[in-house]
């Protein structure tokens, strides 16, 4: 029982409001005498921090009543616990005082558990869980965390830059970072230093952080350039994945791994950097940012914005977009390579027009005018005639995709640019197309079936020649460390602007002398070929895109 005492006069809406936080007990000697009444306080919407505040303002008996209160107040304190098994917070919050907060924590969307020796359990999610605890620290003023989720996990030295200086576009992006209370999304263009924002920010902030990247040779390209731009010693950088498990105060670890891994992972980090974030907003990526704990979080992308909408899903996961240059503003400034955009008309051979003509029209006869967007909706729920239009689909784009004519217009480009003493990346979408092409042209080869060590040793040959031919599948699109190249040469693709974009990228490195980059997109004639590549253009190439929904192609 804690009683205090007030001697003062009291006014009626004075002695009102102290009954509303305790039972009034009587008069003598001059004294009032009060029964502090905690669930009742509770009740009427007081936190300790306001109990305190009242009875020091009209008690003789503040400092004995702070002392108890202190005594008492677990009994009436909100415990934040990790659950490892679910990868989420759990929050136990004694009943007496849940409906101080109750309308508070709403926003967060708790799961209500159940009630356990009088107190309520929640699970929150854990990108929602520091908003939680500052919530109630702000409202309680006393909040428990045991296993200390919400503190500072500092690192053991304080990390620096080095072996290199912001541009003052990267500074910029590290300032509007930190303006959004340290959360957000940078987009620059592919060869404009993405990765050095965020060695930047991991040396600002200075804290435990977990990187997410989006293939095995990213993870070590991101060790790699940890320990050359940064005093991070190695002993200091783990990576995460397969067979190779170290758990650093710098862990880098891939977007499966992460899946996998971030219910254990999660407590021991108090930053999130996702690499090439656009991905992120599928569901089972997504998990990784909603089962994070970190209060930091980056993401980074060249195209971060998609055309389906789900990058919209980064605003609460990241902080969404908050910093972009255009590809045309670092090349007005000489941070990127001047561009140029060559498309080649091809014909389909008189045998691949026939078989494209009666493809078309078996795929109008199952389906008539219907978006192919309405048909792969009505074949995912089963739709056998939408089911069988697909195959159509995909038969004819992989016809056109293929076309003699296609393969050897690329041959013809790739070796007259060679002999110009360029260095040039041929890129296709199809395993067997990029072999005929590697074999014709007598060239390097990388797809996603080859092995580690001749991977390596292709792109170091390619790095360290003069001129050259590289021949890559959609591995080269995201995750290689390509070298530098200054002729692109398109032969097949998905037809999104994201991907073209991507792949144009891997030339804008900027060139001795200012050199001018070249993308040659090889298109067939009176085809949906050439409606994609009008599309690819409606807007400027210098514009941030996302992913093209799929186009029929009739």
């Amino acid at each position: 029982m804690i009683v205090f005492r007030v001697k003062k006069w009291l006014e009626e809406d004075e002695f009102k409001e102290l009954t509303r936080i305790a039972d009034y007990m009587g008069f003598e000697n001059g004294v009032k005498s009060f029964r502090l009444n905690l669930d009742k306080a509770f009740r009427n919407g007081y936190t300790l921090v306001d109990i305190k505040n009242l009875v020091c303002e009209y008690s003789i008996d503040c400092r004995e009543v702070e002392v108890k209160l202190e005594e008492v107040a677990s009994n009436y304190t909100p415990v934040f616990e990790w659950i490892s098994s679910k990868g989420v917070v759990k929050l136990s919050i004694p009943r007496s005082i849940y409906g101080v907060v109750k309308e508070d924590l709403k926003k967060y969307s708790p799961r209500f558990i159940g009630l356990v020796e009088d107190k309520v359990v929640l699970e929150i999610l854990p990108y929602k869980a520091p908003d939680v605890y500052k919530t109630l620290r702000d409202k309680l003023g006393n909040v428990l965390d045991p296993q200390n989720l919400f503190t500072e996990k500092p690192l053991v030295i304080q990390p620096e830059l080095r072996n290199i200086e912001l541009r003052p576009y990267q500074k910029e992006a590290l300032e509007k970072w930190i303006e959004n209370n340290y959360r957000g999304v940078i987009a620059l263009p592919t060869g404009a230093g993405k990765s050095i924002v965020a060695l930047a920010a991991l040396t600002r902030v200075n804290t435990r952080t977990l990187i997410i990247a989006y293939t095995k040779e990213q993870v070590l390209q991101w060790r790699e350039f940890i320990l050359k731009y940064t005093t991070i010693p190695p002993h200091m950088v783990g990576v995460f994945y397969s067979e190779e498990k170290k758990l650093a105060p710098v862990t880098i670890t891939t977007y499966q791994s992460g899946f996998r891994n971030i219910n254990t992972l999660s407590p021991y980090f108090g930053m999130l950097i996702v690499d090439e974030v656009h991905h992120l907003p599928a569901e089972k990526f997504k998990y990784i940012a909603m089962h994070s704990i970190a209060v930091y979080r980056m993401g980074l992308s060249a195209t971060p914005t998609r055309e389906d909408g789900k990058h919209e899903e980064l605003f609460p996961l990241l902080g969404g977009i908050v910093y972009y240059k255009l590809p045309g503003e670092l090349v007005e400034q000489g941070y990127l390579a001047p561009y140029k955009v060559i498309t080649v008309k091809v014909k389909l051979s008189k045998q691949e027009r026939e078989l494209y003509e009666q493809l078309r029209k078996k795929y109008r006869a199952l389906v008539g005018g219907l978006k192919f967007q309405e048909v792969l909706e009505l074949a995912r729920r089963g739709d056998s005639r939408a089911a069988e239009a697909l195959k159509i689909h995909s038969e004819a784009r992989m016809l056109l995709a293929k076309s003699t004519s296609k393969i050897d217009k690329a041959v013809e480009i790739a070796r007259e640019e060679y002999e110009k003493g360029n260095k040039v990346i041929v890129f296709t979408q199809y395993v067997d197309q990029a072999r005929e092409i590697a074999r014709r042209l007598e060239a390097l080869l990388l797809t996603g079936d080859t092995p580690e060590e001749e991977r390596k040793r292709a792109l170091q040959e390619f790095k360290y020649a003069q001129r050259g031919i590289l021949v890559v599948t959609t591995v080269g699109d995201e995750g290689l460390d390509i070298p530098d190249a200054n002729v692109g040469i398109l032969v097949s693709g998905t037809g999104s602007r994201r991907q073209f974009i991507q792949r144009l990228g891997r030339l804008l490195r900027p060139k001795p002398g200012g050199k001018e980059a070249v993308m040659y997109e090889i298109i067939l004639e009176k085809t949906t070929e050439e409606f994609q590549a009008r599309k690819r253009k409606t807007l400027n190439l210098d514009e941030y895109l996302g992913e093209d929904q799929e186009t029929s192609l009739y």
